[in-house]
Formats: structure tokens, sequence, C-alpha cells
């Protein structure tokens, strides 16, 4: 009998991740638009059908959530009802839009009052130039389940063109179309995470090291709670682009199935003849799948052995706690 080859990553991880820190988030758009929708089915497992329950939001609800050990976000969900713009923008303008690192506003594409949310965002763009130059912005155009599949993309192509308009080049701002019945929420919020994660360049480095030396085909790193995509590395290509956002999907939607029947999930192992994928908790905040289709590793101790080696250099390092 032949055994395969064991490969094991190691050796490669000397730099230690900066001290803690803290990152404030606003998540702004008018009443209805489905932000606290979004938020709940992200951080606080939610399904997409149970956010019908949701109230609106009153003023602001603050949340903290945290990071891959040492990043902390400071989540402002800004109610948006006329009256409480009024006084974000008039009253509480230095309060809210001080020290803020990322905005994320959010658009009903199928809103009947155009004109009123252009203008709202356009005052809100105005207000973070003022007290946050440096801040980033991400613009979620929701809801795009509601418009036909054949004129979904030109009807997104419209309203981004729009809104870049409307902004104009004073902050730095993307895009996104969303719903909270695809993979499409969870690419937006993987993007937005990924720009506030420190040191991405550095563990990208090494995922592709790690790839290669384990002879995988894909390596993907996730957080372990909201299961988004902080990083990945690949070695053989695949046609399907959404490929990581559909697996954040799939790997949520189980595990919350899971907690229904008080099964506590931690991890899956899927194979068949050509290929093994296996998903496991990396970290106490990190998870990460593995897939290969070369016959020398697909044994699962041996992939296990990798995955274990990996757990301890980065933990040793500091790059993820």
């Amino acid at each position: 009998m032949k055994h395969p080859q064991r490969r094991v990553a190691g050796g490669f991880l000397s730099q230690t991740m900066a001290p803690a820190m803290t990152k404030k988030v606003l998540l702004m758009g008018r009443s209805g638009s489905g932000k606290t929708s979004m938020r709940s089915i992200i951080f606080a497992d939610y399904l997409a059908r149970d956010t019908m329950r949701l109230s609106p939001t009153i003023d602001v609800e603050y949340s903290h959530v945290r990071f891959l050990g040492n990043l902390h976000l400071h989540l402002w969900d800004c109610g948006g009802q006329d009256d409480f713009y009024r006084n974000y923008l008039e009253h509480m303008r230095d309060h809210i839009f001080r020290s803020v690192e990322l905005l994320i506003y959010v658009f009903d594409i199928e809103s009947g009052d155009q004109g009123s949310d252009f203008s709202q965002f356009a005052d809100v763009i105005e207000a973070v130039e003022q007290h946050s130059p440096d801040a980033r912005v991400y613009v979620l155009v929701h809801k795009m389940d509601l418009i036909r599949d054949d004129v979904r993309n030109s009807v997104f192509s419209e309203k981004e063109a729009s809104i870049l308009a409307q902004a104009g080049d004073r902050l730095r701002i993307r895009c996104f179309r969303t719903s909270i019945w695809d993979e499409t929420l969870y690419r937006a919020w993987s993007h937005i995470v990924y720009s506030l994660v420190p040191n991405t360049a550095l563990l990208e480095s090494h995922l592709n090291e790690y790839c290669t030396i384990c002879g995988a085909d894909e390596v993907v790193l996730f957080e372990s709670t909201t299961f988004l995509v902080i990083a990945h590395a690949t070695c053989v290509a695949h046609s399907d682009v959404h490929r990581f956002e559909k697996i954040s999907n799939i790997i949520k939607q189980f595990k919350l199935s899971c907690r229904k029947v008080q099964a506590h999930f931690e991890g899956m192992l899927v194979q068949h003849q050509q290929l093994t994928a296996l998903f496991e908790n990396l970290t106490r905040s990190t998870a990460i799948m593995f897939i290969s289709s070369d016959p020398d590793v697909m044994h699962t101790a041996l992939i296990g052995a990798n995955v274990a080696h990996f757990r301890g250099q980065l933990k040793n390092c500091g790059l993820i706690g």
C-alpha cells in the first residue's frame, strides 16, 4: 500500500499583529431601507425570514463587535426617520460624524422618493467629509431581489452612476448590490470587514505559502461568528467568482440549523472521488476551509495535521486571536 507523502506547512511566520483597536462604523440610510435587517443577519444570527419581526430603529443603536481578537467594531445603527436625520445633522453633527472609520449607506432600490433619498445621502456625505475626511464609504443598493433578473445589472449600474455623481470625488466610495435572500449580502460585508482588518496583505501572503506547501487547491479564512471571508489563497483557478459568499451563506444557515436542535457546530467534511473539503474552527475567532483535489493530500489525517500546524503558527505570531 502506498502512503501519501506527508507535507506539513511551517516555519514562515514572524511578524506580530498591532495592539487592540476600535473602529467607528456608521450604518445609515432612510427608514425601511433594510439596515437593521442586514445587521441582524450578519452579526446577530438572524435568518432572513426572521427579520420581518424587527422594529424600526429608534435614534441610534450601538453595538460592539469583536473581530480576530484585536479588532473591535463600534457599530452605530442610525434610525432613518427624517426627524432623526435632522437631529443628527443639526444638533449631533460632531458627535455622530466625528472619528468615523467607515460609513455604510443603504439605498432601497424600490424607494418611491429618490429625490429625498439622494438629498439625505448628499447631506450625510458632506457631514462625513467635514468631520472624518479620511473615512471610506460603502453604498449598498439593497433589496435587489425585487428587481427582475434580466434587468438587474442595468438597474444597479444606473443607480451606482447616480450615487457616484451625487457624491463627486470627495470621498472613497464603493457600491455593492445586496439582498438578504442571497449571497450578495455576504459579499458586500466581507469586503467591508476586509477593509478594516489590519495586516491582510501579510495574512494572505502566508495563506498563499501555506496553500502551496500543502498542495491545496484553495484555502479560505473566515471570521468564525459571522462567517465573513477575511482572506483566501487560490492555487487552482475556479470559475465561480462568488463561491466564497455562497459558502458563507450555506455554512451560516447550517450552523443556525444545528443550534435549533441544540447541536454544537464544530466543522464540516465533504468528500467525493475528486475532492476533499474540510471546514473547521481554526482559532477562537477564525475558521478555515481547506480544499484539495490532489490524491496525496486528500487524507483527513494529513489535512488535519496541516491545519493544526498552521493554527499554531498563526497563534504564535499573533496574527489572529
